[in-house]
């Protein structure tokens, strides 16, 4: 679970059922912090894209994996027409802002992707809605111009490892993992959430605090020498460690 998201909850997916996380980046694009999370549930796998400013307002979207790599197409397309442009002219600019449009569409979504220009700068405005409801509310990001790049990269090296496939492994394959657990000490969670990729089977352990997240990720063949080396610290002489079982 990420930082961004509340140490209390339980992970949920869309329509209820449980939500692993497989990955998370965290990118620092000028005043923002965005969070690339790919996550799987019974209907596949995604990526949930988080924005926090400056302010500590939060938006979010979903992509889908195939989707993720439409847009991370687009996104090589819009930097270089970015790259382009002169220096800004309020004169010259369109009366809505736009520089640059394009549209994605996935099963009853459309993603609506808008370079545009105002008193602030430039950016890309990511914005989706549901193609069955009309006027309802749109979820929305915008990534600064100068970092289109740097999030077009780090999309890159998670579909170069999780693949563009929305359905991820099947469902007989993840029925053989183990749950996700959690341990709550003092101020700090850690979660341990088993999940597989193309390299194989591993096991990331996060510790999570307010506004502060970190983690480390152990392949299956390295289990057996990680548990025999925390027994070796647990059951040295002393140790506080003994008894302890607060995990869920």
């Amino acid at each position: 679970m990420s930082d961004h998201e509340s140490g209390d909850e339980t992970q949920q997916a869309q329509g209820g059922s449980v939500e692993q996380e497989l990955c998370t980046k965290t990118l620092q694009i000028q005043s923002k912090r965005f969070y690339l999370d790919v996550k799987q549930n019974r209907r596949g796998r995604f990526i949930k894209i988080a924005e926090v400013g400056a302010g500590g307002k939060k938006t979010r979207l979903l992509l889908a994996m195939s989707i993720a790599a439409e847009f991370r197409d687009y996104l090589t397309d819009f930097s270089e027409h970015y790259a382009s442009l002169g220096p800004p002219n309020p004169d010259s600019l369109p009366e809505d802002g736009k520089l640059k449009s394009e549209t994605m569409v996935k099963d009853n979504r459309r993603y609506y992707l808008d370079l545009k220009e105002n008193q602030r700068g430039r950016f890309l405005r990511v914005s989706v809605s549901q193609t069955r409801t009309r006027g309802g509310p749109r979820s929305q990001i915008a990534i600064p111009a100068q970092g289109m790049i740097e999030f077009r990269d780090s999309l890159t090296d998670i579909l170069d490892e999780f693949g563009t496939d929305d359905h991820g492994e099947s469902d007989e394959g993840q029925s053989e993992l183990p749950d996700s657990k959690y341990l709550r000490v003092e101020n700090k969670v850690f979660y341990f959430d088993v999940g597989s990729n193309r390299r194989g089977v591993y096991l990331r352990v996060s510790e999570v605090r307010t506004n502060y997240r970190t983690a480390i990720t152990i392949p299956e063949r390295s289990w057996g020498r990680f548990r025999d080396m925390l027994s070796e610290y647990a059951d040295r002489p002393g140790s506080s460690a003994k008894g302890d079982n607060n995990s869920q």
